[in-house]
């Protein structure tokens, strides 16, 4: 790996963040401060906390920051969740796309782990 913008997981956390500032510009001008930031800062803060773990010295730190990320998914998840309740204007693929993320994370987990049992 060259760098995390090597990353698939982190190019499609990039993508995601496009699609959920988009989806927000929808969102009522009252949440523009609540719910509109908080989403919008744990999207944002997905592909970030991958790249801050592939900087790091050590595979077991990167593994480290793959788990926040996955605390951010969760997060996010939650998050649209409310918003759809709200009935304000959510993609139904988002949820499905949250999850392919997670799912992504959980791999690469995996397979750092394995690399780390290697040596």
């Amino acid at each position: 790996m060259k760098t995390h913008k090597d990353l698939n997981i982190w190019k499609k956390g990039i993508e995601l963040v496009k699609k959920i500032y988009g989806t927000t510009k929808a969102f009522p001008k009252e949440e523009i401060y609540g719910l509109t930031s908080q989403i919008r800062r744990a999207a944002v803060s997905f592909p970030s906390n991958i790249a801050e773990g592939a900087a790091r010295a050590s595979k077991k730190e990167f593994i480290q920051y793959l788990y926040i990320s996955l605390s951010t998914l969760s997060e996010l998840e939650t998050q649209i969740i409310i918003s759809g309740e709200l009935n304000y204007p959510v993609p139904k693929t988002m949820l499905d796309e949250i999850e392919t993320l997670r799912k992504m994370t959980l791999n690469l987990i995996k397979y750092l782990k394995a690399q780390l049992s290697n040596k």
